[in-house]
């Protein structure tokens, strides 16, 4: 893998906690920043690039958008028809426009699960206690 190097102006007390976390882990302080940026800045090369991208933009959403964020979208009317074209899938084909129905669905679903995921990850990363997922509000 090819290795790009960038001088970057770090304050004391963060370059401290990094040669700490070197130490402990037996890594160099460049091998410690490069996983923590690697960590904060996720590879999102499997998805779409709308959504990449909007996910990677959350990090400088302010708290309060990313609260907002971290609400649930899915509407309890798309989980009960997707719920109503998963039956039907059980029992019969479904016709070509359940079917794009359904897909649509689904895709929403998982980008709203996406969001929601990114958001509660950012405010994690802030210090913010995130709940558990037991604890998450659902769709009302």
């Amino acid at each position: 893998m090819a290795v790009s190097m960038i001088p970057v102006q770090v304050p004391e007390p963060l370059y401290r906690r990094l040669e700490r976390t070197a130490k402990l882990t037996r890594r160099t302080v460049d091998e410690v920043l490069a996983s923590t940026i690697a960590v904060a800045l996720p590879s999102m090369s499997d998805l779409p690039e709308a959504l990449a991208d909007e996910l990677a933009s959350m990090i400088c959403l302010n708290d309060e958008a990313l609260r907002a964020a971290a609400q649930p979208t899915f509407t309890v009317e798309q989980q009960k028809r997707l719920s109503e074209l998963n039956d039907l899938e059980d029992q019969r084909q479904l016709s070509e426009p359940e079917q794009a129905e359904r897909e649509a669905l689904l895709a929403e679903y998982n980008r709203a699960v996406l969001r929601r995921a990114q958001a509660f990850a950012v405010l994690a990363q802030r210090g913010y206690q995130v709940p558990d997922y037991t604890d998450l509000p659902h769709a009302a």
